[in-house]
Order: C-alpha cells, then sequence, then structure tokens
C-alpha cells in the first residue's frame, strides 16, 4: 500500500501509474496543506467533499444468490436515483459527480463550497435524513386551523402532508399510491388489504374507501385529516415510506473527512473495469457492462483457464463460459481472472 503521498511528490502521474501498475487507485475526499504529511495531524485538514458510497451488494433489495451482477447493478442504479433526489431537490446540492465505482455499485461526490468544512457531525445528519433515520410522522404533518369563529378558543386543526419535497411529500406520494391501488381493485379485495393493518377493521376499511371516492381530492392536495380512519392508515404507511424511499448508503463513507474513495479513470481490481464518470443527463441510459469496458482490452483474446462456469453478460454480449483451458475475448478473460473465476492459462 502507498499512502500519504501527494501529486507532486510523485512527479508525473501517469508515469507513476504506469510504473507502479496498482491494482486498485484511490484518492482523498479531503484537502490538506500538507497532503505528503506522514500523519493526519501534520496534513492540517482544510475541507472534504461529501461522499455517497452505493454497493448493491448491501441493497435490501438485492438477493446474493439470486440475482445476476447486471440485476445488482440496475437496482444499484434505482437507488442511486433515489439519492440523487434527495441531494438536488432536498439539498439542492448542484456540484455532483456521478462515478460508476468499477465494481458492485456508484460514488456521488459532492463538491459545493458549503460542504467543505462541515464536521462528522454534520455529515452524520445528512445520513440520517437520507436514510430516514428517527422519522416521525407527525414531525411530517402541517397543521393549520379551520372553521370555527375569531373567538373561539380551540379551533378545529386540518393536518396535512406537503406535496411539494422532502419527506413529507414521499409519504403523501406514497399514501396516494397506496389509495389509487386500491380503488383499482374490487371492495373485496381492497377491504382484505385493508385489514391487514393493526386497528383497521372492516368498518374502517369502508370508511377509507368511502372517503377516498368521495375526497380524491382532498386527499391529492394533501389533507389527511378527511377521515379519522384515513389518518390512521397515513401514519401505518409512512413506515413503509422509508423502507421504499431511503437512499441506502454506505454510512461510514459520507461521515468520513478523510476518506479514500476510488480514481475516476482508474481500473477496479475485482473487475477489470474502469471506474468511470457519468453524466448526469447519461445516468438513465449508462450501461455500466457496456461503457466501463475499457478499450485497451476489446479487440483481442487470450488464454485463460476458466475455474468457474457459467454465463457472463459483459460488452454488450452474453457469454457461457465452460471449466478449462480456453481463448476467449481479452475483457471477458480479465473480468473472469478479476472475479476469481479463472486464471490465466499456464505457457
Amino acid at each position: 500500500m502507498v499512502r500519504h503521498n501527494a501529486l507532486l511528490d510523485l512527479g508525473d502521474f501517469d508515469d507513476f501509474l504506469a510504473r507502479e501498475r496498482p491494482q486498485h487507485v484511490y484518492f482523498s475526499a479531503g484537502r490538506y496543506d500538507d497532503p505528503g504529511a506522514d500523519s493526519m495531524s501534520e496534513k492540517n485538514w482544510q475541507g472534504s467533499d461529501l461522499i455517497f458510497d452505493l454497493d448493491a451488494d448491501h441493497l435490501p433489495s438485492v438477493t446474493l444468490s439470486g440475482d445476476t451482477y447486471a440485476e445488482m447493478l440496475g437496482k444499484c442504479k434505482g437507488a442511486l436515483e433515489r439519492l440523487l433526489s434527495f441531494l438536488e431537490s432536498d439539498f439542492g446540492f448542484r456540484d455532483l459527480e456521478i462515478v460508476f465505482s468499477g465494481g458492485r455499485g456508484y460514488h456521488v461526490h459532492v463538491r459545493d463550497r458549503g460542504v467543505q468544512e462541515l464536521d462528522r457531525g454534520a455529515r452524520r445528519e445528512i445520513v440520517d435524513y437520507v436514510r430516514g433515520t428517527g422519522l416521525q410522522f407527525e414531525a411530517l404533518l402541517e397543521s393549520e386551523a379551520v372553521g370555527g369563529t375569531a373567538g373561539r378558543k380551540s379551533p378545529a386543526r386540518k393536518r396535512t402532508l406537503a406535496t411539494t419535497g422532502g419527506w413529507s411529500a414521499r409519504a403523501h406520494r406514497y399514501l396516494l399510491a397506496y389509495v389509487d391501488e386500491l380503488l383499482a381493485t374490487s371492495e373485496t379485495e381492497a377491504v382484505e388489504r385493508l385489514r391487514s393493518f393493526e386497528g383497521i377493521g372492516e368498518g374502517k376499511s369502508r370508511a377509507i374507501l368511502q372517503t377516498a371516492r368521495e375526497n380524491y381530492g382532498q386527499l391529492e392536495a394533501g389533507n389527511v385529516d378527511v377521515h379519522p380512519a384515513v389518518f390512521g392508515l397515513a401514519r401505518q404507511l409512512a413506515g413503509e415510506v422509508v423502507e421504499h424511499d431511503n437512499a441506502p448508503i454506505d454510512e461510514p463513507v459520507t461521515t468520513d473527512t478523510n476518506r479514500l474513495i476510488r480514481l475516476p479513470g482508474s481500473l477496479h481490481g475485482g473487475s477489470g473495469l474502469a471506474v468511470r464518470r457519468v453524466a448526469r443527463e447519461d445516468l438513465g441510459e449508462f450501461d455500466p457492462l457496456v461503457e466501463a469496458v475499457p478499450e485497451t482490452f476489446r479487440g483481442q483474446r487470450i488464454a485463460i483457464d476458466v475455474t468457474d462456469s457459467g454465463p457472463v453478460d459483459l460488452g454488450g454480449n452474453s457469454f457461457r463460459v465452460d471449466e478449462g483451458n480456453q481463448r476467449v475475448l481479452e475483457y471477458l478473460g480479465v473480468f473472469l481472472m478479476a472475479r476469481g473465476r479463472a486464471e490465466k492459462e499456464r505457457e
């Protein structure tokens, strides 16, 4: 491991990488007065990017024994879109860099000036927000007095979920989507689904359905006080919102002001794929198993000894590799060797 080196200490960076040929290359999220100092205290920290790491292996939706590598990466991109919603819409960050890690997921580097000097505690608060940690339904509600007269001491209150942004809007969208599903099914099926919630029997179930039909516009506007049973349903669904909409990031990465993170443009030693920057407007169409295949590995074949047979989707092609010695496209061979599924064929 070569550490505590500044770019100037390394000389020409391209020559350094060509000479050392490291299996993995990282750079620091932090900025220092003296980045080449041997101890962290001597470096004199000045600030750090805010970094988020999404790893497919850690996603609740991923089944390690059942999902293919491509399926895992697809689910990870879905989690990335949820993370970007928080960063762009809720926090209003603008200076973002999205990076395919070359392995199992994605990194997001936030470089807005306002985040640079945040300490670990402040970064922890951001983590808790995007994870939905400790989210309380009552804290999402806006309350206003309605009805009554000016001299009335205790006017009625109307509680609403904001529809424009934040966790409140997420809870509202989830509630409305659930109501839409109920209204699209038969009365019997809808009642059965509602009765699965604690404290909601047949009477409350039918009241929810009737209220939804007659007051859908109120629900659409965020009013959850149209009926007590509807309010109770919204409260119970709030717990599901966190599970459905949170961004399952690797929390220690974001709170660490000294984090080392993979260098875009380098190769990932566990896959042979490139650590690739992804433009925000290109994310929807980005396929890491095509676009992260390095050009240097295309156009030739190599001899390998496959030890773990099976299907592989890579480079826009689908392969079926069998055990034993064979010649394959170089990018496929490198991928299989890096993943521990093959070895270089002995001369």
